[in-house]
């Protein structure tokens, strides 16, 4: 199953594909990640450059599921508002290409990832890195959470087809 994650941010968001495996075996597998970078001063035209960013990243994977970050807690309100309009604009994005969406708040990831709710975003890339067999790749933290995202919402998707 391909499953494509994100990070969403007002600027910059992370993805990451993976390919998960179903089996109990655990051999999940890297396919792809990055950041996609919006430039634009503009706010509202930063949208749609984050849209027509995404969109080719949809196409090329043609994930099965996607998973992306909740916003549950904010510092800045400001930064809070931009992040949930990205957020907005991934999900319409997904939902027009038909991809069920999984969300999860970073707390959930952390503790899906790592065992533990409070790990840091070292030790989060750490375990990934691990669990993907990723050697020496020097992503930004925004990939490592997208991969991550990815994961959970594997096993996520897992455990509810065991449910059934």
């Amino acid at each position: 199953m391909i499953i494509l994650g994100i990070d969403p941010g007002s600027t910059r968001a992370g993805y990451g594909v993976v390919n998960f495996s179903q089996k109990g075996t655990g051999n999940h597998e890297f396919i792809d990640g990055g950041i996609i970078q919006v430039f634009s001063k503009d706010k509202n035209q930063r949208l749609v450059e984050l849209k027509n960013s995404l969109i080719p990243i949809i196409k090329k994977f043609s994930p099965d599921i996607a998973g992306i970050e909740k916003l549950y807690f904010v510092r800045n309100m400001k930064t809070a508002l931009e992040v949930a309009q990205s957020r907005g604009v991934i999900i319409m994005c997904l939902q027009e290409n038909k991809i069920p969406i999984e969300e999860f708040t970073p707390l959930e990831v952390k503790q899906g990832i790592c065992g533990y709710g409070n790990a840091d975003k070292i030790a989060v890339a750490k375990m990934v890195k691990n669990i993907l067999k990723i050697k020496d790749s020097n992503q930004l933290d925004d990939v490592y959470d997208a991969l991550a995202i990815a994961l959970i919402s594997g096993y996520s998707t897992k455990n509810k087809k065991n449910q059934l």
